[in-house]
């Protein structure tokens, strides 16, 4: 694994382990942040082992077709991504950050955090094994 993927991993795991310590303080918001955070770096470390610079956007389904992953996650992490991506809220206005408040509790952010870390690990497995990790045959 070359040092650019690793940078992209490390990062993530550091927002994965913020994730946890904002779910503790319970600010729900920022630990929906955090796993967005998670996921998207996740998903550029697989740009980077393709040799490409990831580039600066925070859209996770454009990421995930970027990383050539996109038809090889399953079904329930293609509906993960689409509801992390409402939760890059780092330059929201104030009533948008209140009405995503709204609708995250502890048990959403635990959920959203065991969702997150299984992603993490399946994006370090597929680094480690090889685009063959999950044919399209058994994505569903």
């Amino acid at each position: 694994m070359n040092d650019k993927v690793k940078y992209w991993l490390e990062i993530a795991e550091y927002d994965l382990d913020t994730a946890k310590a904002m779910l503790s303080t319970e600010r729900y918001l920022y630990v929906g942040f955090m796993c967005h955070q998670v996921v998207e770096k996740s998903i550029k470390a697989v740009i980077a082992s393709l040799g490409e610079f990831p580039p600066k956007i925070h859209e996770l389904s454009i990421l995930a077709d970027k990383a050539g992953i996109a038809d090889k996650i399953s079904q329930q992490q293609t509906i993960f991504i689409a509801k992390l991506t409402p939760l890059n809220i780092e330059a929201r206005y104030p009533r948008y950050k209140q009405q995503i408040s709204a609708t995250l509790t502890e048990t959403s952010c635990k959920l959203l955090i065991n969702e997150t870390e299984g992603f993490y690990k399946w994006i370090k497995t597929y680094l480690n094994q090889g685009e063959n990790l999950h044919p399209k045959s058994e994505k569903n």
